[in-house]
């Protein structure tokens, strides 16, 4: 008999302080009616969060399992951010089911959404543009990119930041919406080959055919230049000092190019010289006129 009473008293005190104070923190100016915490709306709360869980991950294997494994990594990324947007949506959606006006919630939180969104401007610029790149396949991994004067190899395409290594073998991270609003070369967006060039001039009076043929000649002997299309010399212009001369030729990989141009350039330093074609330096004229009515000293 003791041990019955001694039951009820917990029991009393579990419903009436516990589970009362509970009932009672809920009841707060934002709901529409006093909020009542049952057990079946608690069951029901993590049953909708399962079931959204469960439905996204089906969602999410299913589509990803018709892509190609460049892609699958991508979509994963996005699928991320829309995840979240699903799980706030049904947290609105259970809140309102619960009694809570939604609309009250919302506008009292106007001023805080306002400053958030301020504050995570450029962030949600940066996943809109990871989307953007991603959806539209403008940027993908292995291209050759070309951001504020550097030129690098794209290697990892996240949400928010792509990476790229330089050719100072150092890694710049790329903030997206960098390709939204600046311009970026792309060197690789249509296919792997780019044209290069490399430019001399010569002294005025040398064979500019004679010119042309060396040049060839060192293009063709150099390493890593595409034999088509095929390399071939523009006589570019009269300039002040020189005859200025295009050198223009084609590689399958435009992130080595600076090597390969320095490599062709000592090849045409040693021709020019074997073959006594002089680079000039600029040089100046000087004509001093004196008038007829100036006595000399």
């Amino acid at each position: 008999m003791q041990e019955n009473d001694t039951a009820n008293q917990i029991s009393e005190v579990l419903e009436q302080d516990v589970w009362g104070n509970i009932k009672s923190a809920l009841n707060f100016p934002l709901l529409e009616k006093p909020f009542e915490l049952t057990v079946g709306t608690v069951i029901l709360v993590i049953f909708v969060f399962v079931l959204t869980s469960v439905l996204l991950r089906v969602i999410r294997n299913f589509i990803a399992g018709k892509l190609l494994d460049e892609d699958k990594l991508k979509f994963i990324s996005v699928f991320k951010f829309v995840k979240y947007v699903v799980y706030l949506i049904v947290i609105l959606i259970t809140l309102s089911s619960t009694g809570i006006d939604i609309s009250i919630l919302l506008t009292a939180s106007a001023a805080l959404f306002v400053g958030v969104g301020l504050a995570l401007q450029e962030l949600f610029q940066d996943i809109i543009g990871g989307i953007f790149i991603i959806l539209d396949k403008s940027l993908l991994v292995g291209d050759i990119i070309e951001i504020e004067n550097k030129v690098a190899r794209v290697f990892e395409i996240k949400l928010r930041t792509t990476r790229a290594l330089t050719r100072d073998d150092k890694v710049m991270i790329i903030p997206n919406h960098k390709f939204i609003s600046d311009t970026v070369y792309n060197y690789t967006q249509n296919h792997r080959t780019t044209r290069e060039n490399v430019k001399v001039g010569v002294a005025y009076g040398s064979d500019t055919k004679k010119v042309q043929q060396l040049l060839l000649d060192c293009v063709t002997q150099q390493k890593g230049i595409l034999k088509t299309p095929k390399p071939f010399v523009l006589f570019e212009d009269f300039g002040d000092s020189a005859l200025l001369f295009g050198l223009y030729f084609y590689l399958s990989d435009s992130f080595t190019d600076p090597k390969v141009k320095s490599e062709l350039r000592f090849k045409i330093d040693d021709s020019f010289r074997q073959n006594g074609i002089t680079i000039p330096f600029p040089q100046r004229d000087v004509h001093m006129f004196y008038p007829n009515n100036t006595e000399k000293e």
